[in-house]
Formats: C-alpha cells, sequence, structure tokens
C-alpha cells in the first residue's frame, strides 16, 4: 500500500498512456483516416481492396482504379459480395469523405478487420493529381 501510494503518480501516468495508446490502436482497427499518398502505399504494399461508396454519376465520373462500387445505400444489403476481404485492407471512400465514417462502421461491426478511411474522399484523391478511371 505504501508503494502505491508513494508512486501514485507513476501509476497514473501509466495507466493513462496505455489507455491512450489502445483508443489509437482501436481508431486505426475501424476506420482510421489516411491520406491521399498513404493510401496508394496501402493499395500498393498491402493490395488492399478499395470501396467506392458513392451513387452511380459519381462513380461513373470518375473513381479509382479497380475500385469495387457499391454505394453507401446498399452497403448493409450487399456485405456477402465483399466478406472474403474480412482480413485484408479496405480503404473506403466517397466524394468528399463524409459519408465513409458511416460505411467505415458499417464494415467494422460486420468484422472487417482493417478499415481505412480515404480523408477528404476522391477530392482529396484529385487535389494529389491522382488519377481516375472513368465510366
Amino acid at each position: 500500500m505504501e508503494f502505491i501510494a508513494k508512486n501514485a503518480l507513476w501509476i497514473g501516468l501509466a495507466f493513462g498512456s496505455g489507455i491512450m495508446l489502445l483508443l489509437t490502436s482501436m481508431k486505426r482497427g475501424f476506420g482510421g483516416n489516411i491520406s491521399a499518398s498513404d493510401a496508394v502505399l496501402l493499395i500498393n504494399r498491402s493490395h488492399a481492396v478499395v470501396l467506392d461508396v458513392r451513387d452511380d454519376a459519381e462513380f461513373n465520373a470518375g473513381h479509382i482504379a479497380d475500385a469495387k462500387h457499391i454505394p453507401l445505400a446498399q452497403l448493409p444489403d450487399r456485405l456477402k459480395e465483399l466478406s472474403r476481404f474480412k482480413e485484408k485492407p479496405v480503404l473506403v471512400y466517397g466524394e468528399t469523405g463524409t459519408h465513409t465514417s458511416k460505411a467505415a462502421s458499417i464494415l467494422s461491426k460486420s468484422e472487417f478487420k482493417q478499415v481505412r478511411q480515404l480523408q477528404g474522399g476522391v477530392k482529396a484523391w484529385q487535389d494529389a493529381k491522382l488519377p481516375l478511371v472513368k465510366g
């Protein structure tokens, strides 16, 4: 008991650091935002599955190469199409990034282990001068 009393500050700091580390790693595990340049690395190095959750017209106007297209409204009903990718990194993006957190949440609740969001969506991708595929 004397040890705890004398070292309460250090024990509290260690406990707080552990909690912050845990929260940070949990956030990365489901829906952590990444920049366009980090997304390129994720795609190229980890062979991430790219998921576009925009509507049909936006997707056809331009999307990331090899992106799978499932509009956000249809995602809960079409999760089976993605089930084989539960252990792979999944990069989710929308037009500006505002709707991707909902998609990331749906995927995380469905036991997808490595969900990331493209911060700023396809607009950030274009701002970084990265290519889009049309059609």
